[in-house]
């Protein structure tokens, strides 16, 4: 199921120059200051995250709101990837070789992102804590950042925290999306 996920993922990114963005969704959930960073993404990047964001809100309407940190994260938790923009096709080579071949991964994860072949791989590891640190220099809450830098990490393996049922929150429309 990962797999045709992510082909699917491959596949709305390529066409992604041929949706609109809704920055007025946006906008509507983030400051001046963290709009702007929102514009830095990649186009497919944005679409990304406002599917998260609407995932988010869809899923949480029973509850009637939906709280801020949740709305900043879901879209701004790939922001740090803005720093070293990959291709479509350097995202997939990542993603394969953290499948089947683990140990190069971890190799090459460890690498400078400055080196195009190690980018992927320092990016896919490196870009939750790139995001928290540029959601930082922001007014975002400190909750919101929290679930920025865990937006990766195994839920189950955080201490026991109110965030955490935010964060799987986050983490399913992310993984849906």
């Amino acid at each position: 199921m990962t797999a045709l996920r992510r082909l699917r993922q491959g596949i709305r990114a390529l066409f992604a120059f041929t949706q609109p963005v809704d920055f007025d969704l946006a906008s509507s959930y983030l400051t001046v200051v963290q709009m702007a960073l929102f514009r830095q993404m990649r186009r497919s990047e944005q679409l990304h995250s406002l599917n998260v964001l609407r995932t988010v809100l869809v899923e949480s309407a029973a509850q009637q709101s939906v709280p801020a940190e949740l709305t900043v994260a879901a879209l701004l938790h790939d922001v740090g990837k803005s720093r070293f923009p990959l291709a479509v096709w350097q995202k997939t080579l990542a993603v394969l070789v953290r499948a089947f071949a683990p140990a190069t991964f971890e190799r090459l994860s460890s690498g400078d992102p400055h080196h195009m072949f190690q980018r992927p791989f320092v990016v896919n590891v490196q870009h939750p804590a790139w995001s928290a640190e540029m959601l930082a220099q922001t007014d975002a809450s400190p909750e919101a950042i929290w679930l920025v830098v865990h937006h990766a990490d195994d839920a189950e393996s955080l201490p026991a925290s109110d965030l955490v049922p935010l964060l799987k929150r986050l983490q399913h429309a992310d993984d849906a999306n």
